[in-house]
């Protein structure tokens, strides 16, 4: 009921920019082309976690993107699940095409699966939604659009209560992580269709990711690559960009 009410706001209510503060405009144009415009570079933490799959990212987690990403995780922008998910796509894209052959391709007769690290429980009630499974849902919207047969597969959840990453090194928080993640029953059936790509908001040490990937491929998933919106500067260092997210 809470998104309900929320989306028929979005709709109805004029909303200052989420990225820069602009009166009455939702989404500047400065800040649509800001996402808009953004290409998918190879992120690797340092140092990276092991069993970290290749890790993409199309924004620098800073300035307009930050609140862009907080307004619609922490204040329920659900207006900005479409940009941010259309930025994830291109993410998507070039994690499914870096696999080459064997990963995914668009028009492969096997889906791309989507897999999002869950929220805490109490997160997602807190905030009345989930923000990563909403943005991979646009995601796999966007690139269905553009001929990939890809779909969301929400298996993952948490076994265990975790303390607030905020703050936490990289050591601390593949502590706080191990053992965290499980999936649910019945997930390697699903797993099995296709190649999967655990998709987040955001990275920063890659622990939430590294963990995903070992989980599912426990059970029986066969994960191709990491897509995320943004990356955080400490703990992740920016590879040499693709050229042209259309190689993917």
């Amino acid at each position: 009921m809470r998104e309900w009410w929320r989306e028929l706001a979005d709709l109805v209510l004029p909303a200052d920019c989420a990225g820069c503060g602009l009166p009455r405009t939702g989404l500047c144009a400065r800040c649509r082309e800001l996402l808009s415009g953004s290409r998918p570079w190879r992120v690797r933490p340092d140092p990276p976690p092991e069993d970290l799959p290749p890790v993409h990212a199309c924004l620098a987690y800073a300035d307009e993107v930050r609140a862009v990403l907080l307004a619609h995780k922490e204040r329920g922008a659900l207006r900005l699940a479409a940009p941010l998910g259309a930025v994830l796509a291109g993410a998507v894209r070039a994690a499914a095409g870096e696999a080459g052959p064997g990963g995914a391709a668009r028009g492969s007769a096997a889906p791309l699966l989507l897999v999002p690290v869950p929220s805490a429980r109490r997160s997602v009630a807190a905030r009345g939604h989930d923000p990563v499974r909403r943005m991979a849902l646009a995601a796999a919207g966007e690139l269905r659009r553009g001929g990939w047969r890809a779909q969301v597969l929400p298996v993952l959840r948490q076994r265990r209560t975790v303390a607030d990453q905020a703050g936490l090194d990289a050591r601390r928080r593949l502590a706080n992580l191990a053992g965290a993640l499980d999936t649910a029953a019945g997930a390697g059936r699903l797993l099995e269709q296709g190649p999967v790509v655990v998709v987040d908001d955001l990275v920063t040490t890659g622990a939430s990711l590294a963990e995903a990937a070992r989980v599912l491929g426990r059970a029986g998933g066969r994960v191709v690559g990491a897509a995320v919106v943004a990356a955080s500067r400490p703990g992740a260092r920016q590879c040499r960009a693709r050229r042209d997210v259309g190689e993917a």
